[in-house]
């Protein structure tokens, strides 16, 4: 008997892609998989029909093949004896999660095994100077622990467990569907091949008891608001015979009330008086490094910016540090003494009046301006 082309049994083109041909093969696998036809011989032949010929495509060397030679240039393996199961193991990705089984080809089962524990998350707050020098802080973090009676099984430790009556010990099932051969999780005991027959009297069959532990955070210098640290096998426990889950602290910095933080950066204001911007001066600046002396310079304006290098945060994954950066603010003075007063006017008298700009070029810039 002729056999039909394969590019025509999916309904797709000559070149289609490997997602085109995976799309077209699961419309035809949903639509004509015997669990939804059952007795119907059709369907259950178009549905091999299908699976031989995306075995065939997804295949690139055995696509070459036919592409050149049509069903000759397929191997007798694959061509002359019909549907092979063995061929399509990885076809779960496409019908599993539809069906509710893993592998549906071929006598292989995927085995689940003890399932790991839960991963937790843990939110921390901390200071700049712990961000910057790095600290070790405890913590206290709730969590479950295997009962120490039961070992985490739930049952009695003589007695407890008996054979699940379902597998009979094996953990899975096996149904056959025509040609398939099905294997499923016991949904008895979960696919742990036990069931509890006596209830452990400590935790009551729940396997774990609620407890409190406390840990020891090593925060690296460097840190910043969202840094996750994994605490390995800190998190809830698993299923006896599997790990436990991860503990995840977040990081938070708490805002300083001096230092600004910019990526690896800090940022602080200094005041400084209108004698001391004029005449310039010496600022002491007490930093996470220790006591640090600014120098201002005659003039300095407000805002002027002046950097310290390498007095910022150090850099998370090494590599030094940034930077700290120092803005002026210059302050004019609200309340005078008589002295003073007097002091400034004379100043005043001799320093030029801030409406006669000794730049003419100003003045003239400002003349287009306005006229």
């Amino acid at each position: 008997m002729t056999q039909r082309d394969y590019y025509e049994i999916l309904g797709v083109e000559k070149a289609a892609d490997d997602q085109s041909l995976k799309s077209a093969y699961r419309k035809m696998a949903l639509k004509y998989h015997p669990d939804r036809n059952p007795g119907d011989k059709d369907a259950e032949e178009r549905f091999k029909e299908a699976a031989e010929a995306y075995g065939i495509l997804s295949d690139p060397q055995k696509r070459a093949a036919y592409d050149r030679y049509g069903h000759q240039g397929v191997s007798a393996a694959t061509q002359g004896g019909g549907f092979d199961p063995s061929a399509f193991s990885d076809f779960s990705d496409i019908l599993g999660d539809f069906f509710g089984f893993g592998d549906i080809f071929g006598n292989r089962s995927r085995s689940r095994g003890p399932q790991r524990g839960e991963d937790v998350r843990y939110d921390l707050t901390i200071d700049l100077e712990d961000a910057i020098r790095g600290a070790g802080i405890d913590i206290q973090v709730p969590r479950l622990d295997h009962c120490t009676r039961c070992g985490g099984s739930g049952a009695e430790p003589v007695d407890g467990l008996t054979q699940c009556p379902m597998c009979r010990g094996r953990g899975e099932v096996v149904y056959q569907q025509g040609f398939l051969s099905i294997r499923r999780t016991c949904s008895q005991c979960a696919g742990r091949g036990q069931i509890i027959r006596r209830p452990c009297t400590e935790c009551r069959g729940e396997g774990y008891k609620r407890s409190e532990r406390k840990l020891k955070v090593t925060i690296p210098p460097g840190v910043d608001t969202g840094t996750r640290l994994k605490l390995t096998g800190e998190g809830q426990p698993g299923q006896p015979g599997a790990r436990a889950g991860d503990l995840y602290v977040v990081l938070k910095v708490r805002e300083h009330k001096v230092f600004k933080r910019d990526e690896n950066d800090l940022h602080c204001i200094i005041p400084v008086n209108i004698a001391q911007a004029a005449l310039g001066t010496e600022v002491d600046l007490l930093t996470f490094d220790g006591l640090e002396r600014v120098k201002i310079p005659e003039g300095a304006q407000g805002g002027d910016q002046y950097r310290l290098r390498n007095k910022g945060i150090p850099y998370l994954n090494g590599g030094g540090r940034g930077d700290l950066i120092v803005h002026i603010d210059v302050r004019t003075p609200t309340k005078l003494t008589r002295d003073q007063r007097k002091l400034l006017e004379q100043l005043r008298e001799t320093l030029p009046a801030e409406n006669e700009p000794q730049d003419k070029s100003l003045l003239e810039r400002f003349k287009e301006f306005f006229l």
